[in-house]
């Protein structure tokens, strides 16, 4: 049965969701929307991502709440960079960290943190996935920055995915 239907939530929602769209229940209607809700989920069985192996609760816990002060603080120095950049300029740059983190379910959560705490953006990921290339709205201590990174966002997700 599973073969037939490798998602059954998402084969019910496409049927409901093609009969609500054409707010019609012929039995044209009826059979398009049985053959959509088990032909496309079926044929986009191999783009499913794999199962991630996820471990310590506690860890992830942790790193929700350091993300959650980090955002806060973030936009705090990015509001007061953009206040006084008349008379201080922000020193944006980019900067290249290294990478131990392999995992592509923790690059993806690592590319999220990334992308929700303001004042960086993540610009480039190596092919060998080794360098990431993040842009900083305002650096002080490029070494120091990469310290904290690794230290606060990136080993975490080691712990928690390898």
């Amino acid at each position: 049965m599973s073969k037939l239907f490798p998602a059954p939530l998402l084969s019910a929602a496409l049927f409901v969701l093609w009969l609500l769209l054409n707010l019609s229940v012929s039995p044209g209607n009826l059979l398009l929307g049985a053959a959509l809700g088990v032909l496309a989920p079926l044929l986009m069985a191999p783009l499913r991502p794999q199962h991630a192996q996820v471990r310590r609760p506690l860890v992830i816990a942790r790193l929700i709440g350091r993300v959650g002060l980090d955002v806060i603080h973030s936009n705090l120095q990015v509001a007061i960079g953009v206040l006084r950049a008349g008379r201080k300029p922000p020193r944006s740059a980019f900067v290249h960290i290294p990478l131990d983190l392999r995992d592509t379910h923790g690059l993806a959560a690592l590319s999220m943190i990334t992308t929700v705490v303001p004042g960086t953006v993540w610009s480039e990921l190596a092919l060998d996935r080794s360098i990431l290339l993040l842009h900083v709205f305002d650096l002080d201590d490029e070494a120091a920055f990469i310290e904290h990174f690794k230290h606060t966002y990136e080993r975490p997700l080691m712990e928690i995915f390898q």
